[in-house]
């Protein structure tokens, strides 16, 4: 099994580290001043190397590192129960220990979470603790900031980036041709710092050739487009500039629409919810009279309920990370006409073998499992699908009876 390139070009030690050149050196003066600052908290987005660079102190100061992924650690008992030993015990065959929690923003911080129980670990622990985040600063981290010494990493730049790409080609000894360097300057440009996503893009293109990479990236920029305008539109405040949230989505109103309707549910509740719904269905109203009566400029109406109005439904906006659904009423729909597919082109070669309308060919569909035998389907040149149509819609009806 061929490894991702993201695990097969991981930096395990500084040296292989771009970019953080800085950071290293306050991170290994962490180390040295220990126990002064009993845990260090690497801050900063995701794909920028805090993980990298823990694993890297360990590996440089022969440390055994003891790694701990905060989102799996739901509550006090659980987190008591492994954690505590691991800064309690001494390393058996290294120098000392280091100890990495990980991913810390998924800590809860009731007091039955794991949050005050790390609080007290810090104090009694005998190892130095690294905790990396994406967001340090929400308001249930401000003891452990206090606790902690903190460390802000930014975004690696657009030519580090680049730099890291080239030498993974090379080392992975892609001729020039597969790949140019235009399609590589998009890729590292479009991962805004993250080595991770432009690692993952990088695979994409060596799979599956740049113009799959593109079509692709088309398809995510709208997909990111989409899910700013719906934060926008659920958690910010309404004002003027509002009505034109949708304006970079490249998406159709139609489809905008479907989008909203998904995620309502999971932002508004009570009142808010009933009037982003009524806004909602004005929007779906005005729809319904453009494609009626050919009146484009009622998409103006459209798009002020499907931004403003839904905005409006409430003052009291929800701060909490939201991730948001693909609109599932299009896969509905698309189940529902391929179950009535078959149907419909068993009716239409019925309806032209028998010279009747389709309409009243429509209206006998409901006895096909029963007078279409295996002749029949031959001289009306049903194929496998449609067969097997018939057959499972005759069982079906069978075992309805047998029930009744």
């Amino acid at each position: 099994m061929t490894l991702p390139l993201i695990e097969k070009y991981r930096a395990t030690c500084f040296k292989e580290i771009k970019g953080q050149d800085t950071i290293i050196q306050e991170v290994t003066n962490f180390l040295k001043t220990f126990p002064m600052k009993k845990a260090l908290i690497l801050n900063g987005p995701v794909g920028v190397g805090k993980t990298c660079i823990a694993i890297a102190l360990a590996k440089e100061f022969n440390l055994e590192l003891f790694e701990l992924n905060a989102s799996d650690l739901r509550n006090r008992s659980k987190l008591d129960e492994v954690l505590k030993p691991a800064t309690a015990q001494k390393s058996l065959f290294k120098k000392g220990k280091l100890i990495l929690m990980d991913e810390a923003d998924g800590i809860t911080a009731s007091d039955r979470g794991g949050l005050p129980e790390l609080l007290v670990l810090i104090e009694k622990t005998q190892h130095p603790i690294i905790i990396t985040a994406n967001d340090i600063w929400q308001r249930k981290f401000n003891l452990l900031r206090k606790k902690c010494q903190l460390i802000n990493l930014k975004e690696l730049k657009d030519e580090i980036v680049l730099e890291i790409l080239i030498n993974v080609l090379e080392k992975e000894k892609v001729p020039d041709r597969e790949i140019n360097l235009k399609t590589i300057n998009t890729i590292a440009k479009k991962s805004r710092g993250d080595i991770r996503a432009a690692l993952n893009d990088l695979q994409t293109v060596l799979k599956l050739g740049q113009e799959a990479y593109i079509s692709e990236e088309i398809e995510r920029e709208k997909q990111e487009n989409i899910f700013n305008a719906l934060k926008n539109i659920f958690q910010a405040p309404t004002d003027k500039k509002t009505i034109s949230i949708f304006n970079n989505t490249k998406l159709e109103l139609n489809e905008i629409l479907l989008w909203i309707e998904e995620n309502i549910p999971l932002e508004y509740k009570g009142k808010a919810l009933a009037k982003a719904y009524n806004s909602l269905s004005n929007a779906d109203l005005f729809k319904g009279r453009i494609y009626r009566q050919q009146y484009w400029r009622f998409l103006v109406y459209q798009n002020f309920f499907l931004s403003a109005g839904i905005s409006a439904s409430t003052k009291l906006k929800n701060k909490k990370f939201i991730k948001y659904q693909k609109p599932s009423r299009i896969l509905k729909i698309w189940l529902s006409n391929q179950k009535n597919a078959k149907k419909k082109s068993i009716t239409i070669k019925y309806a032209k073998f028998t010279h009747m309308s389709k309409k009243k060919a429509n209206k006998e569909s409901f006895l096909f499992p029963f007078i279409l035998n295996q002749q029949a389907q031959i001289k009306l040149d049903l194929d496998e699908k449609e067969q097997k149509w018939l057959e499972d819609k005759r069982e079906r009806i069978v075992e309805e009876n047998e029930l009744k």
